[in-house]
């Protein structure tokens, strides 16, 4: 094999060291700082990135604190406005019942008289026909004309209980 006889290696020795050489510079000018550059930008990339996302999460976190701080205004607000239709429902409910209450007080005096006036009726029409009737049935059974004076006295005293 060529690689292996000893005649050979000086010449090998050369073209490894040129060959060394170059790839070197070409390393150390080229890909390195290549690599280097790209290594670096993302590493940049990287905690802008992050920065980006440290500040968006305190937004968000200030976003969430003024949400739920206005939400708890809103739930105030509203809880207020039921408290002040309720009192306003409450108010407006009491004005309609004493209102409905003296309708019905007026209107329960007014069947009172009613009902006073009608039986006062009743009781005066009751005594005409006591006293028609026991007129009739003295007629008849006694066969006597009994005097409308007497009938009523009759009647009246029957009436109260005394006879």
């Amino acid at each position: 094999m060529p690689q292996l006889n000893i005649a050979d290696f000086p010449p090998q020795l050369v073209w490894l060291a040129i060959s060394f050489v170059v790839l070197y510079f070409l390393m150390a000018k080229v890909a390195i700082p290549g690599i280097s550059d790209v290594l670096e930008n993302r590493q940049n990339r990287i905690s802008s990135d992050l920065e980006e996302a440290k500040r968006l999460s305190e937004e968000a976190d200030k976003a969430k604190a003024d949400y739920e701080e206005a939400l708890a205004e809103a739930r105030s607000k509203a809880h207020g406005i039921v408290s002040e239709l309720k009192a306003s429902m409450t108010k407006e409910q009491d004005a309609s019942k004493a209102e409905l209450d003296a309708k019905l007080a007026k209107k329960a005096k007014a069947a009172e008289t009613s009902i006073r006036e009608a039986k006062e009726t009743a009781l005066s029409h009751v005594r005409e026909i006591a006293g028609d009737t026991a007129k009739s049935a003295v007629a008849k059974l006694v066969a006597i004309d009994v005097s409308e004076k007497d009938v009523e006295a009759a009647v009246a005293s029957s009436m109260k209980g005394d006879a």
